[in-house]
């Protein structure tokens, strides 16, 4: 027997102009990203130490302006997001994504709140 359906990623489109990069789901659901808040979500081993993202929080810093430079699929499981601020060693699950978009807004407001500290 097996679990539920994870969430599939049906497309995902850049728009490096204006420094957002949206996911649709095979759930009907789709997130509109800003570029910061991707990075600032970054699971990155770098970034959050080797017990990467054990609570889903936002990093103390601000990355006002930054954008995405490209994406990469990695596999049937993740995308490699490379910003223009060099950073590029987070693999963002399709799970990780899902969650990220359904949890934006409060994500989002903890890390104002983190910012305003």
């Amino acid at each position: 027997m097996s679990g539920p359906a994870r969430p599939w990623p049906t497309e995902i489109r850049v728009r490096r102009a204006a420094k957002r990069m949206a996911v649709s789901f095979d759930t009907g659901e789709s997130f509109d990203f800003p570029a910061d808040f991707l990075r600032v979500m970054t699971p990155s081993a770098a970034d959050r130490g080797h017990e990467g993202m054990v609570k889903l929080e936002p990093l103390a810093i601000d990355k006002t302006g930054v954008g995405i430079r490209d994406v990469t699929l990695i596999g049937r499981y993740a995308a490699r997001i490379a910003f223009d601020d060099g950073h590029e060693t987070g693999l963002y699950t399709w799970d990780l994504l899902h969650k990220l978009g359904r949890e934006q807004a409060s994500l989002a407001a903890r890390h104002k709140a983190l910012l305003q500290k």
